[in-house]
């Protein structure tokens, strides 16, 4: 049976997408504080962004939990396949 590698994150690049959230999240709550504009104006924006972030979230999930279920799909195809070969005899005559 062939073992599937799979493909490893390391700390750094964990860090390093956790940072560059942070950073751009801050610097757009920031900007939106002192954008010279009316409050409701501020207020719209505000809400874009959350609902930006948001869709952002769900979006990572939903193709997360789909790569999820295909290497399920695939490991259980896998296992058919294995089983299917490990019961075959070719030399096993029938009668």
């Amino acid at each position: 049976m062939t073992k599937r590698i799979q493909p490893q994150q390391t700390a750094a690049f964990y860090a390093q997408a956790v940072a560059s959230f942070g950073i751009s999240v801050s610097a757009m709550v920031i900007a939106l504080a002192y954008l010279p504009a009316e409050p409701w104006v501020r207020a719209f924006l505000a809400l874009g962004l959350l609902y930006v972030v948001t869709s952002t979230v769900v979006l990572c999930k939903v193709v997360r939990d789909r790569q999820e279920i295909s290497v399920v799909t695939n490991r259980v195809d896998q296992a058919r396949l294995d089983k299917l070969l490990t019961d075959h005899d070719p030399f096993k005559v029938d009668g």
